[in-house]
C-alpha cells in the first residue's frame, strides 16, 4: 500500500492546476530550476569565463530535471540533514559529471535553494489561480448586469431585512474576487529570489570570484571533485588592499549583489535588496493575500450555501453531488468545498505569520514551519479558485422564488418605507407600534387601511419590488471597474 497523499481528505483541491504545480515532483523540478539558474548566473557575470564558463550552465540546465532523480530516496534522505536540498546537491553533482561537477551550488547554502523554490513553486501555481479568478469575476459580472433589477430579500442576522437585487449580491461577490486578484497580483509580482551565503552575507562569493573554484578530477578517481570553499576563505580586499567586505570583479561591495541580479533574471523572480533569510515579509504577505482570497471566495460559498437551502431555493449549483443515504439530494458541493477552504486558510496563514519571528540570521524551526504549510494554502485556495469559477459559470438564479419570498412577511419586509411614509400622517410612537405590532401574513394591509384610509397609495407602499433604493445603479457603478483597477 502506498503512503503517498494523493487528497483522500481534501479533494477540494484535487485535479486542479494548483495540485499539479505543488506536488512534490513540481517542487523538486523547483529546486532544481534554482540550482540552474545559479550556474547560470555565475557563467552570466564574465560573459562565460572564469570562474565559471558558460557551458557549465547549459551543462547544469539540461541534468536539472526532476525525472532523473529519485524522489522518495530524496525525501528519506533529507531528514538527515534537515531538509532536502543537501541530498539533492549530492546527486545533481553527480549527474552532471566531471566536466560541470565544480560548479553546482556554488556559495549558496540550503536556504537560497529552498526559499528561491517556494518562491518558484508560489508564482507558477498563482498563474491558475490568477486565471480562475479572473473566470470568475467575469462570470460574475455578466450575473450582476443580466440581475441588476431582479427583486430578492435582503437578509441580516439570518433575518429579512429590506429588498435587494441579486444583481448587487452578485456584484458584490465580484468586488471580493477582484480584490483578491488584485491582492495576488501584486503579490505574484514582488516574489524575490533568495541568495545571501550562509549567513547573508554574500561572503562566499566574492571569495570563489577571486581565486580558482574547481579542482581537477584526480586520475582514476570514481567520480567528480568538487571543492567545498568555505564561507569566508579568504580576507576580501578592496582597491586599496585593506581587507573588509570588498572583492574583485564586483567593486567594493563584492561580486554579491550582481550575482543576485543575474540569479533573480535567471529565475524571473524579483531582485531581493537584501537576503531575507529572517526576513519572512514575502512569505507572510503571500500567506495573507492566500487567506484573504480564500475568505472572499468563502462569503460567496456562504451566501450560495443559505441560498441554496430547500426551503429558500433562490439559487442552486448546476451540478450538485449526490448523497449515499438519500437519493433526492442535490448538494452544493462546490461552495461547500470553498468553504471548508475558507475555514483552514486563516489558520495557515497564522503559521506563516507566526515564522516571521525568527531568530539570528538563519533560524531553526520558523523556516521548516513554513514549507508545508505554504503548499497547504496555495493548494486550499488553487482548489477554491477552480470551485468559484465553476459554480458562479453554472450558477441557476431562481427569479421567481427570489419573488416569492419577498411576499413571506406579507409586505413588512417593507417596513422601514412604511415607518418613514407613516410618521407624518400617524406620528412617530403611533407608526411604530402599528408596524411593530403586525405579524407576518396577518393583516398588516387591512390595518394600515384602517388607520390611514386612503391619505397613502399603499399598493405603492406595499410592494417590495418599488423599494430598492440605489441598488441597480451601484450595480452599475460596480461593474465598471476592471481588474488592477483600485476601487
Amino acid at each position: 500500500m502506498t503512503s503517498a497523499d494523493l487528497g483522500l481528505l481534501s479533494a477540494g483541491h484535487a485535479g486542479s492546476a494548483v495540485a499539479a504545480a505543488t506536488g512534490d515532483e513540481a517542487f523538486l523540478q523547483a529546486l532544481l530550476d534554482a540550482e540552474a539558474a545559479l550556474t547560470r548566473a555565475w557563467a552570466s557575470l564574465a560573459g562565460g569565463g572564469f570562474p565559471v564558463p558558460e557551458q557549465a550552465g547549459l551543462w547544469v540546465t539540461e541534468a536539472a530535471r526532476a525525472e532523473r532523480f529519485d524522489l522518495p530516496s530524496l525525501v528519506l534522505r533529507a531528514r538527515e540533514g534537515g531538509n532536502p536540498v543537501i541530498p539533492l546537491v549530492a546527486e545533481l553533482t553527480a549527474a552532471v559529471g566531471d566536466r560541470a561537477a565544480p560548479y553546482v551550488h556554488l556559495g549558496a547554502t540550503s536556504q537560497d535553494i529552498m526559499d528561491t523554490a517556494l518562491m518558484l513553486v508560489a508564482h507558477r501555481a498563482l498563474g491558475a489561480v490568477l486565471s480562475d479568478l479572473a473566470r470568475t469575476a467575469g462570470a460574475l459580472a455578466v450575473l450582476a448586469a443580466e440581475h441588476r433589477d431582479t427583486p430578492m430579500p435582503g437578509r441580516t442576522l439570518t433575518q429579512h431585512a429590506v429588498p435587494t437585487t441579486f444583481g448587487l449580491k452578485a456584484a458584490g461577490w465580484r468586488a471580493l474576487a477582484l480584490d483578491a486578484h488584485d491582492r495576488l497580483l501584486a503579490v505574484r509580482r514582488s516574489l524575490p529570489a533568495q541568495l545571501g551565503g550562509a549567513a547573508g552575507t554574500m561572503a562566499a562569493f566574492s571569495a570563489i570570484s577571486e581565486g580558482p573554484a574547481t579542482s581537477a578530477v584526480p586520475p582514476g578517481s570514481p567520480g567528480p571533485a568538487v571543492v567545498e570553499v568555505p564561507e569566508i576563505s579568504k580576507s576580501s580586499k578592496g582597491p586599496g588592499g585593506s581587507g573588509g567586505s570588498a572583492g574583485s570583479g564586483g567593486g567594493p561591495a563584492g561580486v554579491g549583489p550582481s550575482l543576485v541580479a543575474g540569479f533573480a533574471r535567471e529565475t524571473g523572480l524579483a531582485e531581493p535588496v537584501l537576503p531575507w533569510h529572517v526576513l519572512r515579509t514575502p512569505v507572510a504577505d503571500l500567506g495573507g493575500a492566500l487567506a484573504f482570497t480564500a475568505g472572499a471566495l468563502g462569503k460567496m460559498a456562504a451566501d450560495v450555501l443559505v441560498l441554496s437551502r430547500t426551503e429558500i431555493g433562490e439559487v442552486s449549483e448546476a451540478a450538485g453531488g449526490g448523497s449515499s443515504a438519500m437519493p433526492h439530494k442535490s448538494n452544493p458541493v462546490r461552495a461547500t468545498w470553498i468553504a471548508a477552504a475558507a475555514r483552514r486558510a486563516p489558520a495557515l496563514a497564522a503559521v506563516l505569520y507566526g515564522s516571521l519571528a525568527a531568530e539570528d540570521e538563519r533560524p531553526s524551526g520558523a523556516w521548516h514551519a513554513e514549507w508545508q504549510t505554504l503548499r497547504d494554502l496555495l493548494r486550499l485556495v488553487g482548489g477554491a479558485a477552480r470551485d468559484a469559477a465553476d459554480l458562479v459559470e453554472g450558477l441557476r438564479v431562481d427569479r421567481e422564488r427570489m419573488r416569492a419570498n419577498l411576499d413571506l412577511t406579507g409586505g413588512l419586509i417593507v417596513s422601514e418605507r412604511l415607518a418613514a411614509a407613516l410618521t407624518p400622517v400617524l406620528g412617530k410612537e403611533r407608526a411604530r407600534a402599528l408596524l411593530a405590532g403586525a405579524s407576518p401574513g396577518q393583516g398588516l394591509r387591512e390595518a394600515l387601511e384602517q388607520a390611514v384610509g386612503d391619505r397613502l397609495a399603499l399598493d405603492d407602499l406595499l410592494d417590495p419590488t418599488h423599494y430598492l433604493g440605489s441598488a441597480p445603479a451601484l450595480v452599475d457603478r460596480a461593474l465598471r471597474r476592471t481588474p488592477g483597477e483600485t476601487p
